[in-house]
C-alpha cells in the first residue's frame, strides 16, 4: 500500500459536534482498538451493535482494507468502487474479476489504476518559461502551483480550494464531487481532498459527509431516528426487527420508524403518508361544506335559514343552500328549489356519503394508531421502572435467577 493511499483515513470519525481540534487524517495502517467502544444487543435472538461515530470509520476502514488486500489497487479507488457498490464487498468483488474491469472503473467514474499514465493522463500545456495557465482563472502559473488529479486535468490550487469549498459546503457533496473540469465525470479521490482543503471545519464537513453516506449506503447500517443521536446500528443481515440506540430510542431496522409490530413496514408507509398529506381534510370539506356558486369559496353552514350571502367582498352572492342556485327566485316561488332531480341527488348524496365514510374509517384507525402509541410509551415506562426494581432486588441478596419472573410477568401479564 503507497504511503500517499495511507496519509487518507487519519481523520476524525465524522461527527460535526465532537469539536474542530481533532486530527483530520485517517491512518489506514493503524489498526486501533477496533470494536472497543460498541454495545452488543440482542433483541429476540437477533444480534446487533450499537456503533459510535468513531466506531463507523473503523468500520468502514475495515471494509477498505479487507477489498483492498484481494484487488490491491489505490485506497481511494477502493473506497470510491465500494461506494459504487453501496458497500456491497461481494457484489464489488464478482465485477471486478468478470473480466471487464475498464467498464467498471469507467461506470464508477475512475481512472483505471492498470493504465499507463501516457494513456489516462493528458499533457499539461506549458508556456516557454515554464508555466503553466490555469483553465478556471485563466492565470500562468509556475508548475509547482498547479494540481490535478487522474484524468490529467490541472488547475492552480487556489481554484481547487474555492471549489471542493464551494462543493462541501454549500452543496453538501462528499462521496460524488467530479473534477473541476466541464465536461470530465471522472471523481476527485480523497487523497487529493484532504490535502487541498486547509480549513479545519471544511475537513470536518468532508469527513462527516463520508461517514454519513457510508451508513446510508450500506444495507447494513442504519442511523438512529432519534433527534440529535450520532449512533448507528449495525446487523449481520437486514430484518424487519426491533432495535434499541444506546439513547433508548427502540424503532425497525428495516424502516427506521418506530416499532410497529405487527403492522408490515409498507403499511405503515401508506398510513404516515396518508396522515402527512391533505387527504383528509379535503374529506372533511367535502363533507361538511359546500363552495359558493360564482367565486367557489369554500362555506360551511353551522346554523340559520338557507339563504346565504357569500362574505367574500369581491363576490357577495345571494344564494340558496339548498340548490346552490340564485336566491332571488325563492322569493316568489321555491318550485325549481323543491323539485326532486333523482340523478343529480343521488349523484350529491353518493359523493357526499363516499366523503363522510372515508372519513370515519380514518379517524376509527387513527384514534386506535394513537392510543397504541400512548400504551407502547406506557409500557416502555414499565419495563424500565421493572428493569430498576431488578437491579435494587439483587443487591438485596437475591440472583439474577431468581428476579427474573418481574420480567417474565412484565411481558406476560395475567
Amino acid at each position: 500500500m503507497d504511503s500517499d493511499e495511507e496519509y487518507l483515513y487519519d481523520c476524525d470519525s465524522g461527527n460535526e459536534s465532537s469539536g474542530d481540534d481533532v486530527g483530520l487524517e485517517f491512518e489506514i495502517e493503524g489498526e486501533g482498538e477496533s470494536g472497543s467502544s460498541r454495545y452488543r444487543e440482542t433483541t429476540e435472538n437477533y444480534p446487533y451493535e450499537v456503533l459510535s461515530t468513531e466506531d463507523i470509520t473503523r468500520h468502514m476502514i475495515d471494509c477498505i482494507k479487507e477489498v483492498n488486500s484481494v484487488v490491491n489497487i489505490p485506497v481511494t479507488t477502493t473506497r470510491i468502487l465500494l461506494n459504487h457498490f453501496k458497500w456491497d464487498k461481494e457484489k464489488l468483488m464478482e465485477r471486478f474479476y468478470d473480466g471487464d474491469q475498464e467498464k467498471l472503473f469507467s461506470e464508477a467514474h475512475v481512472v483505471s489504476p492498470f493504465k499507463t499514465p501516457s494513456k489516462s493522463q493528458r499533457v499539461p500545456v506549458k508556456t516557454s518559461n515554464g508555466m503553466e495557465e490555469c483553465e478556471i482563472c485563466f492565470l500562468n502559473m509556475p508548475s509547482a502551483m498547479m494540481t490535478g488529479i487522474e484524468c490529467g486535468h490541472r488547475f492552480c490550487t487556489n481554484c481547487w480550494t474555492e471549489y471542493l469549498t464551494t462543493k462541501i459546503i454549500d452543496e453538501g457533496m462528499g462521496q460524488t464531487i467530479s473534477c473541476a473540469a466541464h465536461s470530465c465525470s471522472i471523481l476527485v479521490d480523497d487523497h487529493t481532498v484532504m490535502r487541498l482543503i486547509v480549513d479545519p471545519k471544511v475537513k470536518l464537513k468532508y469527513q462527516h459527509l463520508i461517514t454519513k453516506s457510508f451508513v446510508e449506503c450500506n444495507r447494513l447500517l442504519r442511523w438512529c431516528p432519534y433527534p440529535d443521536c450520532n449512533y448507528a446500528i449495525k446487523v449481520q443481515y437486514p430484518d424487519v426487527q426491533p432495535v434499541m440506540c444506546k439513547c433508548r430510542n427502540v424503532f425497525c431496522f428495516n424502516c427506521g420508524e418506530n416499532w410497529h409490530d405487527p403492522v408490515k413496514c409498507h403499511l405503515l408507509r401508506h398510513w404516515i403518508k396518508k396522515c402527512d398529506d391533505d387527504s383528509e381534510t379535503s374529506n372533511w370539506i367535502a363533507a361538511n361544506t359546500k363552495e359558493c356558486p360564482k367565486c367557489k369559496v369554500t362555506i360551511e353552514k353551522d346554523g340559520g335559514c338557507n339563504h346565504m350571502v357569500c362574505k367574500n367582498q369581491s363576490c357577495k352572492a345571494d344564494f340558496c343552500w339548498v340548490c346552490l342556485g340564485p336566491w332571488e327566485p325563492h322569493g316568489s316561488s321555491w318550485y325549481s328549489c323543491n323539485r326532486y332531480d333523482e340523478d343529480e341527488a343521488k349523484q350529491a348524496r353518493d359523493a357526499q356519503e363516499k366523503s363522510r365514510a372515508a372519513l370515519q374509517r380514518y379517524l376509527f384507525y387513527c384514534n386506535r394508531y394513537m392510543n397504541h402509541m400512548q400504551s407502547l410509551k406506557f409500557e416502555h415506562k414499565l419495563y424500565a421502572s421493572v428493569k430498576e426494581k431488578m437491579e435494587e432486588m439483587q443487591q438485596h441478596n437475591m440472583s439474577w435467577i431468581e428476579v427474573q419472573f418481574l420480567k417474565k410477568g412484565c411481558r406476560h401479564p395475567v
